[in-house]
């Protein structure tokens, strides 16, 4: 699957079946109401729109059917990251980190780590 675009619904389920799967409908139902407070029925409903998407894949197991992500949690974060960046800072990393660094909102653990991927970005080339 090229370029995911996940709503946050389809987020949701997939952060679950990452998690942990495959998944029966009563487990992500029982898992989804106690995260986001979720009825029955909307879980239900967004595992049809997801199946239909391509988004899980659904194996029947007896009576019941079981789910896993059919989207890799890297790919998407990827995808996610590229839409964002494309949609608010023009596709630039350096924008966007200029606004967090702007408004204080890097914390000195988080400067270090981003100083270590640089350092090793820069090692790589």
């Amino acid at each position: 699957m090229e370029h995911t675009k996940l709503n946050a619904s389809e987020w949701n389920v997939l952060n679950c079946l990452w998690e942990n799967h495959p998944r029966t409908v009563m487990q992500l139902v029982a898992d989804l109401e106690e995260s986001v407070g979720w009825a029955k029925s909307t879980t239900i409903t967004t595992l049809r729109r997801m199946e239909e998407k391509g988004l899980v894949r659904v194996e029947q197991t007896g009576r019941g059917k079981s789910y896993t992500p059919a989207v890799e949690r890297e790919q998407a974060m990827m995808d996610e990251t590229h839409s964002f960046l494309d949609r608010v800072y023009q596709g630039s990393v350096g924008l966007m980190m200029s606004a967090m660094a702007k408004r204080q909102e890097l914390s000195s653990d988080e400067v270090a780590e981003l100083r270590a991927i640089l350092d090793q970005i820069g090692e790589g080339k």
